[in-house]
Formats: C-alpha cells, sequence, structure tokens
C-alpha cells in the first residue's frame, strides 16, 4: 500500500497503516480525520532561502538501521536550477507537529536508503520507527532536539538530536576512541528535507540550528553520526559542515543490516 504525496511522488504508507494524505498546511488527514497542526514557539532562527550545494535526502544518521537514514546516494548531480524555497523558521518541533513529521520521514526515509534495500525492508522500519507517537516523544523529550524547517505552509524538512551512549558496542567504541572521552555524547540522529525542495539551502539550514541545538542540549559534547557507505553526497555535506569520518557499523533496516560509516565532530 502507498500513499499520494504533495510531490507526487509514492511513499510506503503501512507505517501508518492507511494511506496518509498531508494537504498544504490547513491540516493532515490520517484515516480520513484531520490533525490540526502547528505551534510556532521554540524558534531557532530565522532563516532566508541560500543556494548551496545540499544532500539529496539529508541523511539519517541513527541507532536505528544501517542507513539511517540517509543511505543510498543521491542523484549524481544537481538540478540545472535548484527549486526556489520560501523563506521559513528553523523551530524546535511540538507535539502537535507529530504526524506531519511522521508523514515527511515516510516520504523522505526512502530516498535515503540503498539501491539493494527492498519496500519491505523500508516499509517495516518507517512503521516501527518514525510513527507519529515516537515523533510526538522526542518532541517533548529533555534528551531530544527535534527541529523542523517550517516555511508556514508545510515543514519542508526536519532533523533530531539525541544525548546519550551510542547503542551499538561498534559505534561506542569507535566514539569513545576518537573522541578521547566516555558518553554521553550528541548523535544527529535524522536530518531529511522534503523531495522537491532539495537543494534550496533547507539542509543548510537545518544543520546550523541543529549545531545550535546540539551545543544547548550536550554543552561541550562531541557530536556524531552514522550514514550509509554508499552515500558519498551525505559524507560530503557531513565533512562541509566539520564531521569526520572515523569507523564503520552495521544498520539495521527492516530486519536486514546495512553497511555504515561513523562520523565525528569535536569542535
Amino acid at each position: 500500500m502507498t500513499g499520494d504525496t504533495p510531490t507526487g511522488l509514492q511513499c510506503p504508507a503501512p507505517a501508518l497503516d492507511q494511506p496518509f494524505f498531508a494537504p498544504p498546511r490547513t491540516g493532515i488527514f490520517l484515516s480520513g480525520h484531520p490533525v490540526q497542526c502547528g505551534g510556532t514557539q521554540y524558534y531557532v532562527r530565522d532563516v532566508t532561502s541560500e543556494p548551496e550545494a545540499e544532500l539529496a535526502a539529508p541523511t539519517q544518521t541513527t541507532d536505528e538501521a544501517p542507513t539511517a537514514p540517509g543511505t543510498a546516494p543521491g542523484p549524481a548531480g544537481r538540478p540545472p536550477s535548484a527549486p526556489a524555497t520560501r523563506p521559513g523558521v528553523v523551530r524546535r518541533a511540538t507535539a502537535d507537529d507529530a504526524a506531519e513529521t511522521a508523514w515527511l520521514a515516510a516520504l523522505t526515509f526512502p530516498l535515503a536508503c540503498p539501491p539493494e534495500a527492498a519496500r519491505a525492508e523500508m516499509a517495516t522500519h518507517i512503521a516501527q520507527k518514525l510513527s507519529p507517537p515516537h515523533f510526538r516523544d522526542w518532541a517533548t523529550s529533555d534528551r531530544h532536539a527535534l527541529l523542523v524547517y517550517d516555511d508556514g505552509a508545510r515543514l519542508l524538512g526536519y532533523a533530531l538530536l539525541v544525548l546519550g551512549s551510542p547503542e551499538g558496542t561498534t559505534e561506542a567504541a569507535t566514539v569513545r576512541e576518537a573522541s578521547g572521552r566516555e558518553a554521553p555524547y550528541v548523535e544527529l540522529s535524522k536530518i531529511y528535507v522534503q523531495p522537491d525542495v532539495q537543494g534550496g539551502g533547507v539542509a543548510g539550514a537545518l544543520m546550523r540550528a541543529a549545531s545550535d541545538a546540539a551545543a544547548e542540549l550536550g554543552p561541550g559534547l562531541p557530536c556524531w553520526l552514522g550514514t550509509n557507505a554508499q552515500n558519498l553526497r551525505a559524507q560530503a555535506f557531513y565533512r562541509k559542515h566539520g564531521f569526520e569520518v572515523i569507523g564503520r557499523r552495521t544498520f539495521v533496516v527492516g530486519g536486514l543490516e546495512h553497511d555504515d560509516v561513523v562520523l565525528l565532530r569535536t569542535r
């Protein structure tokens, strides 16, 4: 089962049990029931559209899966002209944003998965890891920072940071050795952008806001992430923002393991 998206793309919907339709900002409809989205408090910074080379589906980097969001290599090159992006704000998400952010996650996660990832694997991952209750919990947790790029009409992207210790023994040992300190650390778990605005500066704005949020979440702590080893475009984006590859790990998507690289930023 798939759901039509505003961009005309198809995205797995089994994660939500029903087709998930999201009209522009007036509401999101889950199984026919409107869910109001909003919440404008907790602004991080004003942002404007600024062209820059950004990864096609800024990848996720989490302890959830080997491609943790971000895995699949993006398109070989940028479109000739980047789409115009309405000026917006990057702000802290609220519980009211959970449904729309989960819909955005269901749309963007498959775009960051490696070519060999099966649709069933991706749908299972979305259902188990990226449901509205997950986003509601992250928005209200003092150990997480959930950020969204809001242009006033819809959410164009989101990022998630987590304060704690890596769940996997491999990445835990890798980050500990490279950083020279014990946990906790701040993990950049996810960062994704709507496919129709990629290349318009949204990913860069989210990354800058995520850096500020990481400093608030864990002052002075190293920030790490994991992304699919094939996603060279994502790795270039992270290096541009001060991350360096320090090792490898496996990441599980829908029960199957994928190969990730682990990156760290200490400044």
